[in-house]
């Protein structure tokens, strides 16, 4: 027979325990509810806690490569839109070269040609000179080339080759100088021209290619991105649904709890009706 004391209440113990654990168990889920996540902190699954936070710092290094890569497309960009410019003045100082070479052609007009000729070579150098974005000058002979970001560690790195544009460089072979007076020196201008003109081209063509990739990785860290934020998710967000429901359940549970433990409370009185 379970012994009768008003000293120790052993219901009233074990039915404040089970109010304590469900008051405990609605925190959680609680917490759950307001903050979204089932694991918000190292407290709640430290180890679950320290993966996330690990991944988390992948995502936002991961910024800083999209915000290198694109730096290094605008600059690449910038450098092929001054380019094509340039390929174009040369078609013009092609034309004007063609024009005056021209045995027919009278001093007069053949002069009238090589001032424009001269105008449109000044102006390819202007244009070479400011192709610049963010400081970076692809075409001008000033750096080597340029490096992105390509990982969120940063040991990896995409390069892109610098292509000099100058005058009287290996791809624009015009000198700097370069006008004509004859017609023979007119003539003499064109096969450089000619040569210069296809050496843009495939200049072009190797910062189209490099433009491309830059813009190929840059779509794929994104995509990178979304995946671990989609993983770090699946680590520590709460399913909504199911706390949901959970939380009626304790909040039931509560309740009965209460009632247990105010029933438990009355069990001493009944000894005052043995002494009647």
């Amino acid at each position: 027979m379970t012994n009768v004391s008003v000293n120790t209440n052993v219901g009233a113990m074990i039915a404040l325990q089970n109010l304590n654990k469900t008051n405990s168990q609605m925190e959680v889920t609680q917490n759950r509810i307001n903050t979204g996540l089932k694991v918000a902190s190292a407290k709640d699954d430290g180890a679950t806690f320290a993966i996330a936070q690990s991944q988390r710092a992948s995502v936002s290094s991961l910024d800083a490569v999209k915000d290198s890569l694109s730096r290094a497309t605008s600059s690449v960009d910038v450098a092929m839109s001054a380019g094509e410019s340039i390929s174009d003045m040369l078609t013009q100082m092609k034309e004007k070269a063609l024009a005056a070479s021209d045995t027919s052609l009278d001093t007069t007009s053949r002069v009238a040609l090589n001032t424009d000729f001269e105008a449109l070579r000044d102006q390819l150098t202007k244009t070479m000179q400011n192709a610049k974005f963010n400081g970076i000058n692809l075409i001008d002979g000033s750096l080597p080339g340029l490096e992105a970001l390509a990982n969120a560690d940063g040991t990896s790195r995409l390069t892109v080759a610098a292509q000099n544009l100058s005058l009287g460089g290996s791809i624009v072979t015009l000198a700097t100088t370069a006008s004509f007076a004859t017609s023979s020196s007119a003539g003499a201008l064109l096969t450089t021209i000619d040569a210069s003109i296809n050496n843009v081209s495939a200049a072009l063509a190797k910062m189209g290619t490099s433009s491309k990739s830059l813009e190929a990785h840059l779509t794929f860290i994104g995509k990178l991105q979304d995946s671990i934020t989609a993983g770090i998710g699946n680590l520590v967000d709460a399913d909504l649904a199911k706390e949901s429901a959970k939380l009626q359940s304790l909040q039931t549970k509560q309740q009965l709890g209460v009632q247990a433990l105010s029933i438990a409370n009355q069990a001493p009185q009944q000894v005052l009706s043995l002494f009647k």
